[in-house]
């Protein structure tokens, strides 16, 4: 897969996301997909994103960089929403944070198969 492909294979994932197509996630993410080290399947996969919406409503993915060396992608994601409760063990409570994810994908077959994500907890921390 070209880089380019892959750049616009992420972007209608990242779409995806932001739009709660669920049935369409299967397009973009793997059966076997491990998210940093352990296997969760698709099913937990969606269950997760599933899981970070109801705990932050107006969430909403931005790409800020997007480095794309097939079959990896590196993508520095930006996020400017209000959780309603706890956010990573923190009590934001209806806050507003700004912070931003590192995350790295390793694809294969056209889907997903490996994420590796680091959030700048530091960043949600110092705003509340």
């Amino acid at each position: 897969m070209s880089e380019f492909n892959l750049s616009e294979l992420y972007r209608g994932y990242i779409a995806c996301l932001n739009t709660q197509d669920w049935s369409k996630l299967r397009d973009f993410v793997g059966e076997d997909v491990k998210y940093n080290g352990q296997r969760i399947g698709l099913s937990g996969y969606r269950e997760m994103l599933e899981r970070d919406f109801r705990d932050i409503p107006d969430l909403h993915f931005e790409i800020q960089m997007l480095v794309c060396e097939p079959p990896h992608i590196a993508s520095r994601l930006h996020f400017d929403c209000t959780p309603i409760g706890t956010l990573l063990g923190l009590p934001v409570q209806g806050k507003r944070v700004e912070f931003s994810e590192n995350v790295f994908y390793e694809f294969g077959d056209g889907k997903i198969r490996q994420v590796w994500s680091v959030i700048d907890k530091a960043a949600i921390e110092s705003q509340l």
